[in-house]
């Protein structure tokens, strides 16, 4: 037998009923729920359906991290120019002001008080476990029509009052989930078209106090768009290329999410971008990768980040798709995780805020006690030619020869220990030791002849130029597009292939600009479905102020991160990568 339910703000309950909660350990009031010390999770219950969303109680108010509130209940968050306040759109009267929630920030997330909501609407909360159980009011769909817009299709669904709204999307196709009853007869009319609109049939289906919605997006690049509205109260859903959303919300101390769309000779591309100031106390930032203990592997940005309990971050370097080694730089409080290749650009930083972007040469020498010297071609990296590559203990506990023909060497506290000739393919890894490193020679005999087990050496590092020698942490990417107000890009000074210098592709850059702010950016196709160049970007870079600019991995790779998802595509979009930089508060 259910137990009764407390509600907040019964004059929601006439536009509809609330479903029961059942097998629940106590319903509550959400003040009494706010009041609780030290409650969390990161499991919320909707209407019966479990959704994997963070909240927290903090000093009296109960809070559902922001991306819950837009992707799980249908709200959009709109411009905000304080930290502790975010307004929001959701079945607003245009004549009114918005309402608007109070905010926090805290283990990399950004919570909303849903207390203005539960009172306004109507909601019932209670708790089983660490699951967050919220029932709301469930309306009638009234009406459901498909409409046709210059910019593509509009779906308006028509009902009794507030609805809480999920959307999932998959490849050509998304997926509404409304807390509402539908009658069979407004399900089989809105299920079908209009004649001769060459819009496609909606598959419409209840389930107790919920009816799902699942419709296909035939338009290339576009995304569904939710928007509510009162008199008569009315959820849209666009289907359209165009589908960026303007806004400027100062998420944090420190940090601002922008998008909105920027023009390049007539084409305009959809830019959304993170602006930091790196000066802000409790604020830092450093490179990340897939795990502590290796530098090799791949993973979702979103993984990543949420693994190293970053608050926001960006995708960074580029890596061989074929065995998941890094192909460029990452220093981390100056242990070269994977080292720089081919000169090509970089951002360094300090604990202080102070950034450098710069092309990066590293010069590491191998000397003998007898005088020989020999150079390194690179220090963990997946980037092989003749010559020796040094594995430190960064890399992993153990090394994998690249090539089937290796000399590898085995230097303990500056000593050769061994020397051993790896052939064929089926190669067994090799210990990397904790006190020492390896030296993976390829066809270099005159090297491996002067290595022999106790001989004493000594490996001297200098970067080029000298300036980024004081920075912890650098992060590789390229080439490099702005440096001091002008635009530098020469892909082929990088060596990168005439194919990716010319290429229209999703972008991933960072920039600095005169204030010494940081800009994160990500960019994407324009709504005529082409990504920007490699010259379009810079110009985009120098519109957002930028005095030094750099390209980092892009196409699918390109991710922005932002408080629990991606920010600029459906993650279901974005592809794997090898590292990134993370944005850290307390």
């Amino acid at each position: 037998m259910s137990a009764p339910l407390v509600w907040v703000g019964g004059e929601a309950l006439a536009h509809g009923t609330a479903p029961p909660f059942s097998d629940l350990a106590w319903p509550i009031s959400p003040k009494v729920l706010a009041q609780a010390p030290g409650m969390a999770g990161n499991t919320l219950t909707l209407n019966g359906i479990s959704l994997t969303v963070p909240w927290m109680q903090r000093e009296g108010r109960l809070g559902i991290a922001d991306y819950g509130l837009t992707d799980s209940l249908g709200l959009r968050l709109l411009n905000s120019e304080a930290v502790e306040r975010q307004p929001v759109q959701w079945f607003n009267d245009p004549g009114q002001s918005p309402l608007v929630l109070s905010a926090w920030v805290q283990g990399g997330h950004r919570y909303l008080d849903i207390q203005p909501l539960v009172d306004r609407y109507g909601w019932a909360i209670a708790l089983r476990g660490q699951s967050l159980q919220i029932a709301t009011p469930t309306p009638q769909i009234q009406s459901i029509r498909q409409v046709a817009q210059p910019w593509g299709e509009r779906l308006i669904i028509q009902v009794s009052g507030p609805v809480v709204t999920q959307i999932t999307e998959s490849s050509g196709a998304y997926s509404l989930t409304l807390a509402a009853t539908i009658s069979e007869s407004v399900a089989r009319a809105g299920g079908q078209p209009p004649t001769g609109s060459g819009f496609r049939p909606l598959q419409i289906s209840a389930a107790g106090p919920n009816t799902r919605i699942t419709g296909a997006i035939a338009t290339p690049h576009a995304r569904p768009q939710i928007s509510t509205q009162t008199n008569p109260h009315q959820i849209l859903v666009d289907l359209r290329p165009d589908h960026l959303l303007p806004l400027n919300i100062l998420w944090a101390n420190g940090l601002r999410w922008r998008q909105q769309f920027f023009n390049v000779a007539g084409q305009v591309f959809p830019v959304y971008w993170l602006q930091i100031n790196p000066t802000q106390a409790g604020l830092t930032l450093r490179p990340i990768w897939t795990a502590p203990t290796t530098a090799t592997g791949t993973m979702p940005l979103q993984t990543m980040a949420q693994r190293w309990q970053a608050a926001a971050a960006i995708n960074a370097g580029f890596f061989n798709r074929n065995n998941q080694y890094p192909l460029g730089a990452v220093r981390y409080n100056n242990d070269w995780i994977s080292g720089p290749i081919l000169s090509r650009g970089v951002v360094g930083w300090n604990n202080q805020g102070t950034f450098r972007l710069d092309r990066l040469f590293l010069k590491q020498t191998l000397t003998t006690a007898n005088g020989q010297s020999f150079p390194i071609q690179a220090i963990n990296s997946g980037y092989v030619q003749a010559g020796i590559g040094l594995y430190t203990p960064a890399w992993g506990p153990t090394y994998q020869p690249i090539l089937e023909a290796e000399t590898v060497v085995t230097v303990v506290n500056n000593q050769v220990t061994s020397q051993q000739l790896t052939t064929g393919a089926t190669q067994l890894p090799i210990p990397i030791p904790p006190n020492g490193y390896l030296l993976a020679l390829r066809s270099y005999a005159t090297a491996a002849r002067a290595l022999v087990p106790g001989t004493p050496i000594t490996v001297t590092s200098e970067l080029l130029p000298a300036n980024l020698e004081p920075m912890p942490q650098i992060v590789g990417g390229g080439p490099l597009l702005i440096k001091a107000q002008r635009i530098v890009l020469d892909p082929e000074l990088e060596q990168f292939s005439r194919a990716f210098a010319t290429q229209a592709a999703p972008r991933s850059a960072l920039g600095l600009t005169a204030t010494g702010e940081l800009l994160l950016v990500a960019v994407h196709q324009s709504p005529t479905g082409t990504g920007p160049t490699l010259g379009e970007l810079a110009q985009i870079m120098a519109q957002l102020g930028s005095t030094d600019a750099l390209n980092l991995d892009g196409g699918s790779s390109a991710s922005l991160y932002l408080g629990g998802r991606l920010i600029n595509r459906h993650p279901r979009t974005a592809a794997r990568v090898a590292n990134g930089i993370g944005v850290f508060f307390p």
